[in-house]
């Protein structure tokens, strides 16, 4: 039967919260190695166009820099993205959590309760 219809293939478990929260925030990492990348690439443009005499090739240094000013503005709008949704991440978790110590708390009330009368 396995070779007519095929083998019924293995479902990988649901990620949990932690685990989207780590990789979103493996991700944000990664953008931020990447804004000091082009930090310090945006330094070595400005020192450049202090050392260059005005005429094309300032105006060349500055088109770079410009280039990437507008990558680095690209990077920090994604981290700001990142940083929602693992914030958001975060808060559905306490919501989470909350929910499952108010349900042990209504339980302990309940047997309280019995133990009373």
């Amino acid at each position: 039967m396995k070779r007519l219809f095929g083998k019924k293939k293995e479902v990988a478990p649901p990620p949990t919260l932690d685990d989207a929260t780590g990789s979103l925030e493996k991700r944000g990492d990664g953008v931020d190695a990447k804004i000091k990348k082009l930090d310090l690439e945006l330094a070595r443009h400005r020192e450049i166009i202090k050392k260059a005499r005005p005429g094309p090739a300032r105006d060349a240094a500055k088109r770079r820099a410009l280039q990437v000013l507008k990558q680095k503005r690209l990077y920090e709008n994604q981290r700001e993205q990142l940083y929602n949704q693992q914030f958001n991440l975060e808060q559905v978790g306490f919501a989470t959590q909350t929910a499952k110590e108010t349900v042990v708390q209504v339980e302990a009330m309940r047997a309280a309760n019995k133990g009373a009368f």
